[in-house]
């Protein structure tokens, strides 16, 4: 097979590709330039192959675009508190491809649907991307293929029998299971937002429905209130402001006398705790879980195991008003582990059977799958691998370095010292040893995008971007390897004392988000998205905040 000569390979062309490629492109217009995306369509999880009619979107209107484009408004009966519907993100990221013109191809052109990554290594100073169509020889490689990428489907006893689907949120949309008369007694499993989702659309449609949750699991997640406060229109408009991210003790927000005063001391300590106990009374009160006349047995098993601070499980913000109105009388709710399915059943460890047509399985992805690298380039590339796979010596060091980044984190922020009683889901890989979740320690050829789970995937997408576009390009005044190294230690440390069972893969920053995007763009040398102490702290972050960025980049580290 003769490689075909391109200057930047992309995998993926979910929404973190998609931009990374678009940013690249925009500092390098003549660059020979592909993107290889396995599925038949783009966008990953906003993917039109992924939509489903109560699918909605946890950003809102004039944060869920990129600076370069903003969407347009959808019709309001598709809006709630200026949440939408997602198929409205489908549209804006299919118009982006096409709008995006360089050397005169647009970002579709240089899209290859349904190809596989089969391989990626390099040789002689070059990347070897190989697929199952075609091989591609590049100087430099961004890795975009998501946190979203691979369902994660439980195998349980006697699923081969089962004579009915079983499927995941992933091909719900696609599935004819809602609008099958032959099919009543629809099982839910999973605790998080995408299972609630399926839990609503399933009554609205007339089934019958049981949702599961497993006993042996992290619980079922928070569903938030989309209410805003004050001057806030909801809550992803508080979530996005500064101030809103002082009340998260983090490694990543600035050091200042406010935030010394919440974390470090007993009242500020107070104060955090009181907002944080105060939104969980909210959600308890909003959702009702003891007091419904009209609730179905089991309704109470649906209130969160662990206290919102920790995020310890899945969850989101509600996106119908009748959410719990609907769910409460309609909805038999089970705590429990499933022991096995058969013909049409579904048996609980605790002995109870459940008349079920069809699965709908809401439960999550599994950890990104990098099986087109070596085994040993793994480690090399900072990526997760087994602690087999490990050098005693590089593991020792890791090791060193977290103990040693573990007593300053308890000392600035005591609240993490001691964590709830909790179920803890294990790993059974390292964690991600990345630079800023971007780049690996000793490789300044090929960056990974979109590996940190963050609170508006299209900012942290875009400053990815960015601040990848500029490693790439040796842009970026790099700390030494020892000081990155050492950050990449204190941030896996701090991930796992706040995050719990999230923070274990040290990629999930979702109440410091602005204070992690800041960071990547500082490191840049940017500045225009700042707009003074007030607006920056105060006023809800938009994509327009970044609409300089391009011109401000392209003026200090030029184009090619």
């Amino acid at each position: 097979m003769q490689a075909q000569d391109v200057d930047l390979v992309v995998v993926g062309a979910g929404m973190c590709g998609i931009v990374a490629a678009r940013f690249y492109l925009d500092v390098h217009p003549n660059s020979k330039l592909v993107i290889l995306e396995k599925d038949t369509c783009l966008g990953g999880v906003w993917s039109s192959k992924r939509l489903y009619e109560d699918f909605w979107t946890q950003w809102t209107v004039g944060t869920a675009e990129w600076s370069d484009k903003p969407m347009s408004r959808p019709p309001e009966d598709d809006i709630h508190y200026e949440f939408f519907k997602a198929k409205y993100t489908t549209d804006y990221l299919e118009n982006y491809v096409d709008e995006h013109l360089y050397a005169g191809r647009s970002l579709r052109d240089r899209i290859e649907f349904s190809t596989t990554v089969k391989s990626i290594e390099k040789v002689c100073g070059k990347w070897i991307v190989t697929s199952d169509a075609a091989e591609y020889q590049a100087s430099k490689v961004i890795v975009a293929h998501g946190l979203t990428s691979i369902a994660n489907m439980p195998d349980w006893r006697g699923k081969q029998s089962f004579d009915g689907p079983i499927i995941h949120q992933e091909v719900f949309g696609q599935s004819s299971v809602l609008s099958s008369p032959s099919l009543q007694n629809i099982t839910v499993i999973g605790g998080g937002k995408s299972a609630a989702d399926m839990v609503y659309a399933s009554v609205k449609a007339g089934k019958s429905v049981s949702w599961v949750i497993r006993a042996s699991g992290t619980g079922p997640g928070f569903l938030l209130s989309p209410k805003g406060k004050g001057p806030y229109k909801n809550a992803f408009e508080i979530g996005s402001t500064r101030v809103a991210g002082t009340l998260s003790p983090s490694i990543l927000s600035p050091d200042t006398w406010w935030t010394r005063f919440l974390h470090r001391t007993k009242v500020g300590q107070k104060v955090t705790n009181a907002v944080w106990v105060g939104a969980d009374k909210e959600t308890c009160e909003d959702a009702n879980f003891d007091g419904r006349p009209d609730a179905l047995e089991g309704f109470a098993n649906l209130k969160p195991h662990t206290p919102l601070f920790w995020e310890n499980c899945a969850g989101g913000l509600l996106n119908r008003a009748d959410f719990w109105d609907t769910v409460a009388p309609n909805v038999h709710v089970y705590l429990d582990d499933i022991v096995e399915v058969k013909k049409r059943l579904v048996r609980l460890q605790k002995g109870q059977d459940i008349p079920t047509d069809a699965i709908l399985c809401g439960t999550g992805w599994k950890t990104a799958n990098f099986d087109f690298f070596k085994s040993q380039d793994l480690a090399k590339l900072g990526l997760p691998h087994q602690f087999s796979d490990e050098p005693a010596e590089q593991r020792e060091l890791w090791g060193q370095l977290e103990k040693q980044a573990e007593p300053e984190i308890i000392r600035n922020f005591p609240m993490l010292a001691n964590q709830p009683k909790h179920h803890h889901k294990a790993i059974h890989t390292t964690p991600y040893r990345l630079y800023n979740g971007i780049a690996p320690l000793d490789d300044n050829t090929i960056v990974f995008v979109g590996y940190f789970t963050v609170g508006n995937y299209f900012k942290g997408a875009e400053c990815q971007a960015i601040w990848a576009t500029a490693f790439l390009d040796g842009k970026v005044k790099l700390p030494t390897r020892e000081e990155r190294q050492i950050e990449i230690a204190r941030l896996n440390t701090f991930c796992r004392k706040r995050y719990l069972s999230n923070g274990e893969l040290g990629n999930f920053v979702i109440f410091e988000s602005n204070f992690y995007t800041d960071r990547l763009l500082k490191e840049v040398g940017l500045s225009s998205h700042l707009k003074g102490w007030f607006n920056d702290y105060f006023r809800p972050g938009t994509a327009q905040d970044m609409a300089g960025l391009k011109e401000e980049y392209l003026a200090r580290c030029g184009g090619g």
